[in-house]
């Protein structure tokens, strides 16, 4: 279900819950909701978005005052991404219908939204904690250290990246193209939120022990690594680009150090055999940088990234001739390294060769040749996929005043002919 422009508009704030088996606390929660709609004079509803409750959860929630959605694809963001696409208001507030968080003090919330803020993030670490409310490993590890994550990899001034109370405009989180159906849609929230430049605040909340005698839904280990994963896959520069920087300049340090001679550090002699895993250092960092262009280029056409002038510009150059020139130029300068090995091996009758001196020769070669295959095999990769996308544009249909043009003009023509 989702609502047109002018139904959007009817309400200032929807106060969205999902809800899946919640009947001990959803009539509760919905209770506060109304009574701060009340309090604060706001025009406003409050709305559960039901996953397939089977314990009444529905009728609860309706006898209490609320709007009720059914959602049939399961999953906590594909319930909160309904509950959201039918909200009819200017802002929303989301939070979870198991009485942990507060609904009659959302306060904080909407000042910052009327204030001009996009999305308001609520922190439990600043407004505090009450005992048995989070577990000991979210607390002390899973939350802090995926907050520390989403801050180093999108520069976001967050401190509690997955609290479930958050307030937004619904317009401005709409625009984002939100889809995760499952827990790390909270993080989808935030990290698309900065991707795209919208203004972020953040307000103190308190979490209070939740109501319900069964287990959470929550899976700690499962979507402790969904949230990890969606993190990084949002990250091109963090997963490939860095990692991939770092690496290759480490085997070509490696490389420099060691073409001549072997080295000594103290007491660790350093030669060939480093020289070999400088050579794989250059490969792996190689790749990497390969992988960090393709999966920037496949989140800006797909749209998971936001668009990037800059890297549309520096990708325009590579052209699928300049990187095959690339190619041929490494794979000749090993096969130029290797015709001088087995130069040296001819001269000692393709006899024993001391390993010190002709590694240097072999290991360059079969390391300049390898990245010569890879530029070979990714400047065709990376044509192929431009190929995809043209063949998707040529058959994306034109907005209305643009095909009453291009009729016109295939009528003009065809009265030419």
């Amino acid at each position: 279900m989702s609502t047109s422009p002018d139904q959007a508009s009817t309400f200032e704030l929807t106060i969205v819950m999902p809800c899946l088996n919640e009947a001990e606390t959803v009539a509760q929660c919905v209770g506060k909701g109304l009574a701060f709609l009340r309090r604060a004079g706001v025009h406003g509803e409050v709305l559960v978005a039901d996953n397939g409750s089977a314990d009444g959860s529905q009728a609860l929630a309706l006898a209490a005052g609320a709007r009720v959605v059914h959602v049939q694809e399961r999953g906590y963001g594909a319930a909160l991404l309904e509950g959201i696409k039918s909200a009819q208001s200017r802002f929303v507030i989301m939070g979870d219908a198991d009485d942990s968080y507060d609904f009659s003090a959302l306060d904080g919330l909407l000042t910052e939204l009327r204030g001009g803020a996009d999305l308001v993030m609520g922190n439990r670490f600043l407004g505090g904690i009450q005992p048995g409310a989070m577990p000991l490993l979210h607390r002390y590890l899973g939350n802090p250290v995926l907050s520390f994550i989403g801050r180093l990899l999108y520069r976001v001034p967050v401190g509690d990246f997955h609290c479930g109370l958050r307030g937004f405009s619904r317009e401005a989180v709409m625009r984002l193209n939100l889809h995760t159906p499952g827990m790390e849609f909270a993080s989808e929230m935030v990290v698309k939120s900065a991707l795209h430049g919208l203004k972020i605040a953040e307000v103190p909340v308190t979490l209070s022990p939740d109501g319900r005698s069964r287990p959470p839904h929550l899976r700690t280990w499962r979507d402790g690594w969904r949230h990890l994963r969606f993190l990084l896959l949002f990250s091109p520069r963090w997963l490939f680009l860095v990692p991939g920087l770092l690496m290759t300049m480490l085997g070509i340090t490696g490389f420099a150090t060691l073409a001549l001679h072997g080295v000594k550090v103290g007491n660790i002699g350093l030669d060939i055999h480093t020289l070999v895993y400088a050579g794989a250092s250059v490969v792996l960092g190689y790749q990497m940088l390969l992988f960090a262009v393709f999966s920037k280029y496949l989140g800006i056409t797909h749209g998971w990234l936001p668009p990037d002038e800059r890297f549309a510009r520096r990708l325009s150059r590579l052209t699928l001739e300049r990187c095959l020139v690339l190619a041929g130029a490494l794979m000749l300068v090993g096969i130029l390294l290797s015709i001088e090995a087995v130069g040296s091996w001819s001269a000692a009758a393709f006899g024993p060769l001391d390993p010190s001196v002709t590694m240097r020769w072999v290991v360059p070669a079969v390391t300049a040749m390898a990245l010569g295959g890879e530029s070979f095999l990714a400047a065709f990769f990376l044509e192929a996929l431009r190929l995809g996308e043209r063949g998707k544009l040529a058959k994306r249909p034109l907005p209305v005043g643009q095909e009453i043009q291009q009729e016109e003009k295939s009528g003009h023509a065809n009265a030419c002919q």
